[in-house]
């Protein structure tokens, strides 16, 4: 492996380790980071969904113990059974949605500019509901993951949809969407790390299969050194957003996607390394 391709390929994994969770797009900054560092391999895009399963990795360490108990629980009445259907649940919508548009989207939204405006619109979006939250006092109806129903999963599932956008962020989709639902924070961002495992692993497996001739002996090594990074420092970034919901609002990332998008535009529109 060509040596600035691996070095290229711990820096995007860096990139999607420490913003896959947060609601700021890791796909978004994965592209942009591309075009920065002028990663333009013909099997980048496929790179790209495959390294996030690095992270995903991540979130089943992190839940080891949960997961393992529900495997063991899973024909037993109780929350580990009930758990697992809400992931079922929340996961068709993106599923369906995923394989019906994803070349659809691959092919015409995977763009700087797509990246950017998406970027600032649910920044403001986020804003806008902790701003009513704030306002309002609402207190939120689920306190706990384990008090989901089926109905409250398929929402956020929905809400999840809205990810096939590069620059939403489906973290973000599915936190903001969870609190604008009546989840609380940590019941929110708790169900997204669950719905990422059959998400982002069946998008990396359709993905791989659909890009399969596309790929080559010579791409293995770059997917793995990213996939291995992407996992390490995705650790990092669960064990510290959990922390963080549980005395903080999402204000802060709401402005980062705000100033980030702006810089993006202004950077393209310039002609600064990115283009549209």
């Amino acid at each position: 492996m060509d040596v600035w391709i691996f070095l290229q390929s711990i820096i995007l994994g860096i990139v999607e380790g420490l913003t896959e969770f947060l609601p700021v797009s890791s796909t978004g900054h994965l592209i942009l980071t591309g075009d920065i560092i002028r990663f333009d391999e013909p099997w980048a895009d496929t790179f790209y969904i495959a390294i996030q399963a690095g992270a995903i990795v991540a979130v089943c360490w992190h839940y080891r113990r949960r997961l393992i108990a529900i495997v063991c629980n899973l024909f037993k009445p109780g929350k580990e059974q009930r758990l697992a259907v809400n992931i079922v649940v929340g996961f068709l919508p993106a599923a369906v949605l995923g394989a019906l548009l994803s070349s659809f989207v691959k092919s015409h939204f995977f763009n700087a500019f797509t990246v950017a405006l998406a970027l600032v619109v649910g920044g403001l979006l986020i804003l806008w509901i902790e701003s009513r939250h704030e306002k309002r006092g609402i207190v939120p109806r689920v306190q706990e993951i384990d008090d989901m129903s089926a109905c409250d999963a398929f929402a956020v599932g929905c809400m999840q949809c809205f990810a096939l956008i590069p620059g939403t962020s489906r973290s973000g989709s599915t936190i903001i969407g969870g609190l604008i639902l009546g989840l609380s924070r940590k019941a929110a961002t708790e169900f997204s790390f669950f719905l990422a495992i059959p998400t982002i692993f069946g998008a990396t497996v359709w993905d791989l299969w659909q890009s399969r001739e596309a790929l080559s002996v010579d791409s293995l090594p770059a997917i793995a050194v990213g996939f291995v990074v992407s996992f390490f420092s995705a650790i990092v970034v669960v064990r510290w957003l959990l922390r963080y919901v549980s005395g903080h609002d999402f204000r802060a990332f709401g402005w980062y996607r705000i100033v980030f998008g702006f810089v993006i535009l202004a950077a393209g529109s310039l002609g600064f390394g990115i283009e549209f």
